[in-house]
């Protein structure tokens, strides 16, 4: 079994690495690595979450099959066998024990062949104290997959004995001088991208795998851990493809449920840091790009077919569409160098190391109870906030907003325990939130505008007529009908 930290830095870091405290005082190893992954045509080893390479070390050669990746974090824990071969050119699947051999039925080993390869010097140091035993590596070199090829640049943390929250500790360690950032894709995953195995997509939430027979501690925890993973996946597909908007909002959706894991856990008295504060600023961070991409995509193209540009002013529509592009790139720009910062790194360690703690009280009471406790009161304060709701003035709606998406993000996160009784409520709420949100986005478009600075008459002229259509689409939004809320409240509420 394979436990390990994945961190990732750039090249021009790498040198901080040897002059690290930690290590300067170990006798560091190097080695030149190559390796060749294999696979069908079709890629059957990949979707069966399984990575079959064969890799030099020195004279010999070295089979690893690799079983698929549970996560938490950046830590990552995987079934792994190795064995010696004697030629590198193709798999050898009669070293392999029956266990392994088990993973490969029904795929046809004779179709297996080279799709990709890596070649990496791999500095490599053992770092040991009473207790535990770890080896950090820097890996610098490249993937190759026909003629493309990609950079490596990055620090694995491989546990030998001990305890995992040894490699947490480590990390820190080396994050106080390193800037370390998150890449918790291995280098197979980038080789499959990289040979047009998988195109890269946006990682949406799945439901924590909580049940009625765990403890509130436990369900808490795999809330935490679900949301975690769903961060940490998006990450670099933002870092890397920041145009496709779908990897921002999919981070905001898992900074969400990162906070209603925080809180939850909260509730009932589990001793947390104060990661919410540090949840809310980077949202903070986040929102402005995200609040670009849904006035670019949404809000703005619906304004443009009000306001009729002729011909005449296709110039000015011009200089106002690239300073609008132009300001939404910078705020994008601004949301990756955050995530880049070693102040994610470690949150993201600090997180993932306290989901690796048991909890203390192995016997709390019933999890439904205390799911139940949480949703009443988040039905409660849902229900104060849309009282009298097609009178609600602006500020009213906001609030009511508010609550309804923090009713939603619990009741999605409890779904496991109530099953196909949670759906309509939770499609209804979705509708109210919509509803509510889109007058938001109106009002934040109208923000967005005001805080752009002039830069001659015609813009500022052009800008007011975009601000001034959003304002009348806002005052029209703001007559909402009753009946929306009502389809919520007359709604079944599935955990009374």
């Amino acid at each position: 079994m394979e436990i390990e930290l994945k961190l990732a830095l750039q090249p021009r870091h790498s040198s901080h690495m040897q002059q690290h405290p930690m290590l300067s005082k170990i006798a560091p190893q190097q080695r030149r690595l190559y390796s060749t992954y294999f696979d069908t045509p079709k890629f059957d080893l990949m979707q069966c979450g399984i990575a079959l390479r064969v890799r030099q070390v020195d004279d010999q050669w070295i089979q690893t099959l690799k079983a698929e990746t549970q996560s938490v974090g950046a830590l990552t824990n995987r079934p792994e066998w190795e064995v010696s071969v004697t030629d590198g050119t193709h798999p050898d699947f009669s070293a392999l024990p029956q266990e392994a051999l088990d993973l490969l039925n029904g795929i046809k080993l004779k179709r297996i062949i080279p799709v990709f390869t890596t070649e990496f010097q791999r500095t490599t140091w053992q770092v040991i104290n009473d207790q535990a035993h770890a080896e950090v590596a820097l890996d610098r070199g490249k993937i190759h997959a026909g003629e493309a090829n990609r950079p490596i640049c990055e620090v694995e943390i491989e546990l030998k004995s001990g305890t995992p929250e040894f490699l947490f500790d480590l990390a820190v360690q080396l994050l106080q001088q390193v800037p370390l950032h998150i890449e918790p894709r291995s280098k197979a995953e980038r080789g499959y991208i990289l040979c047009g195995a998988v195109k890269p997509a946006p990682v949406k939430s799945t439901h924590a795998p909580i049940d009625k027979h765990q403890t509130s501690a436990d369900a808490s925890n795999a809330i935490l851990q679900a949301a975690l993973v769903q961060f940490v996946a998006n990450v670099p597909g933002f870092l890397e493809h920041a145009h496709e908007t779908e990897y921002l909002h999919q981070l905001r959706v898992a900074l969400r449920r990162l906070r209603t894991g925080v809180l939850l856990a909260k509730s009932r008295g589990q001793p947390l840091p104060d990661w919410d504060q540090e949840l809310r600023e980077l949202m903070h961070v986040l929102n402005p790009a995200r609040d670009w991409d849904v006035f670019q995509e949404q809000i703005l193209p619906k304004m443009l077919t009000h306001l009729a540009w002729s011909s005449e002013n296709m110039s000015a529509e011009n200089n106002v569409a690239n300073l609008i592009t132009n300001t939404a790139t910078h705020a994008r720009q601004r949301a990756q160098s955050w995530l880049r910062k070693p102040a994610l790194t470690q949150l993201i360690l600090d997180v993932g190391r306290s989901l690796l703690a048991t909890p203390a009280d192995r016997h709390e009471g019933d999890v439904k109870a205390w799911a139940g406790i949480i949703l009443e009161k988040r039905w409660q304060q849902l229900h104060k906030r849309c009282h009298g709701f097609a009178k609600l003035n602006p500020a009213e709606r906001h609030l009511a907003r508010i609550a309804a998406k923090k009713m939603r993000y619990a009741a999605e996160a409890f779904l496991p325990l109530y099953g196909k009784h949670t759906e309509h409520f939770i499609t209804v709420l979705a509708t109210l939130q919509d509803k509510l949100g889109y007058e938001n986005d109106l009002r934040i478009g109208i923000q967005l505008l005001r805080a752009i600075p002039k830069q001659s008459t015609a813009l500022s002229f052009e800008l007011g007529r975009i601000c001034g259509a959003l304002q009348l689409e806002a005052a029209q939004s703001a007559h909402l009908s009753a009946t929306i809320w009502q389809e919520v409240d007359e709604s079944k509420l599935f955990w009374r």
